[in-house]
């Protein structure tokens, strides 16, 4: 068996596509992606702030003092365009001439004046939701909405240390009890879990073609199995390259993650980052590590069995696709709000890993509950290799 696991092994390593997907994507290629997306993602927020928003108001004259607010607020750009019904409204939007149309009330100034309620319109495109246009009205429609609180309140003989008290009757004092290492846990927790367990199925997922496939397909699968080594132990050797590929590739995720946070936290100086990456002990790293292993254990021995099964390269990749589908759904049970770690969830394998990921991260694990889990994913992983084993030795399987 171990003489089979370091022939396939070394075979691999000479396989540069098998290096790449193991070394070059978690460490290189996905940090400098992800970096890349972060820095355009942040370009276009603020290069969003900072565009004005470009508005037409209708029956101006209705709300001077508010036209006024507008037409000299930084945040703000008049454009002069005759708008007279809605069609008009939608149709300036749509073409891209104003971001925003505001439908004063044409009784405004006389329902103000009597204390009553004034119905507005306003138009713009919810879609762009970067750009904050709404945000930005809000913003300036309360400042306005403030002030003539203020006179109506003053009209009825109140000052405005009164008017203060009536406005806001209640303060609240707010104290996270979350740390900053339990509050990025619950942010980015969900997510490193869908990184790390799907990397580990693409780690297995090409050396499995290749050891089972691939043998069919060069036509050697017939000289290995009249050697005399035991089918066992060729399958359990096939098993274990693979296995070892996909752990290698959680281990070189993790160091490249430890890596990039310690470059952020330490050489660009992110205090966030740094006190965060300074709680996180390297028990918990290693638990992580722990929780993967059972679940390469079930990818290897599931993608050995269908790389088995298929007759060419193309059938096998066609096989697994599937696969990776059934993998990301437990992963983002993970990152669904209000779904926590508990005795049934331990129950269910890979959502049990991800969400326990999460748990260490935020440094809330609830330890007792590692024993379901190694116990419902350690179930799964023997089944699975059982189940390969046995199909290793159907020749109708072998030589379909």
């Amino acid at each position: 068996m171990w003489q089979v696991y370091i022939k396939e092994l070394i075979e691999l390593l000479r396989d540069k596509k098998t290096l790449f997907f193991i070394i070059a994507l978690p460490l290189v290629i996905f940090p400098v992606i992800f970096g890349f997306m972060g820095f355009l993602g942040a370009k276009a927020a603020i290069s969003h702030s900072e565009k004005q928003v470009r508005y037409v108001i209708v029956n101006a004259d209705a709300a001077p003092d508010f036209a006024e607010v507008l037409f000299y607020h930084n945040d703000f750009e008049y454009i002069d365009l005759p708008l007279t019904d809605e069609a008009s409204y939608r149709q300036a939007i749509q073409s891209d001439k104003v971001d925003m149309v505001i439908v004063v009330d044409d009784n405004f100034a006389s329902r103000n004046a009597t204390a009553q309620p004034s119905t507005w319109q306003l138009f713009y495109n919810g879609a762009n939701i970067i750009a904050g246009s709404r945000l930005k009205f809000d913003d300036a429609l309360q400042r306005y909405v403030e002030r003539l609180q203020q006179q109506q309140w003053q009209q009825f003989g109140v000052d405005l240390n009164t008017f203060e008290v009536f406005k806001q009757p209640i303060d609240i004092e707010e104290y996270d009890t979350a740390d900053d290492r339990e509050s990025l846990g619950e942010k980015i927790g969900g997510f490193i879990p869908y990184l790390l367990i799907p990397l580990c199925l693409t780690g297995a997922m090409y050396p499995a073609i290749d050891l089972g496939a691939g043998e069919k397909e060069r036509g050697t699968i017939e000289t290995l199995l009249l050697t005399p080594t035991s089918r066992f132990s060729l399958v359990m050797g096939k098993f274990l390259c693979i296995f070892t590929t996909a752990i290698m590739t959680a281990v070189i995720t993790l160091l490249s993650m430890l890596l990039w946070s310690f470059i952020v936290g330490n050489v660009m100086s992110v205090a966030e980052v740094e006190n965060v990456l300074s709680a996180i002990s390297i028990t918990d790293f290693i638990m992580v590590l722990l929780l993967l292993m059972p679940i390469c254990a079930i990818f290897a021995a599931l993608l050995l069995a269908i790389s088995i099964y298929a007759s060419s390269y193309k059938e096998a990749q066609n096989y697994m696709g599937p696969l990776t589908i059934l993998v990301i759904f437990p992963v983002i049970v993970g990152m669904t709000p209000g779904i926590v770690l508990n005795n049934t969830w331990a129950l269910v394998p890979v959502a049990n890993v991800a969400l326990a990921m999460k748990e260490l991260l935020k440094g809330t694990m609830d330890y007792a509950l590692l024993v379901p889990i190694f116990l419902s994913t350690g179930v799964f992983a023997v089944a699975s290799i059982c189940f390969c084993v046995y199909w290793f030795n159907k020749e109708s399987v072998l030589f379909r």
